[in-house]
């Protein structure tokens, strides 16, 4: 019997391919666990029809990724803290701040989890923060802070 494996089997195969095993296996392991189709030929059509929609997904997404990257370098996000007696700012700058600022001022939605921030934001001045947007895609977010 034939089967499209829908997951990756240890043993048999990876997401994708197209394995020729017993039919009692097949039948009552594989695809009665949801972990491959049998290999008809609509399936094989439907398969390979959407692995061009998400190849062709996956491709205007890395797109629009390197616009937000090259958008991001050319602009600077403020964010004003209230300063202590000595200088230094009361806490840190979250990653939510920084966040909701950048939707703020520049009208970019990223979220807080993308940002990847080494340490904690405690001083007053220029910071550059590692965006990963995804893709392998990495863009760096200049932060401005200023005191109050």
């Amino acid at each position: 019997m034939k089967v499209l494996l829908t997951k990756d089997v240890k043993g048999v195969g990876k997401t994708g391919e197209i394995k020729d095993v017993a039919d009692g296996y097949g039948k009552n392991f594989l695809i009665g666990k949801g972990l491959a189709l049998a290999a008809t030929h609509e399936i094989l059509k439907k398969y390979e029809s959407d692995q061009r929609k998400k190849t062709a997904n996956d491709a205007a997404e890395i797109e629009r990724l390197n616009a937000i990257k090259t958008t991001l370098a050319s602009i600077k996000v403020v964010i004003t803290k209230k300063l202590g007696d000595t200088g230094h700012l009361f806490g840190s700058v979250t990653k939510d701040e920084i966040s909701h600022a950048l939707q703020e001022q520049h009208g970019i939605e990223i979220d807080k989890k993308e940002l990847e921030a080494k340490h904690g934001i405690k001083t007053v001045g220029m910071h550059d923060l590692d965006l990963k947007l995804g893709h392998g895609i990495h863009a760096i977010l200049h932060v401005e802070i200023k005191g109050e």
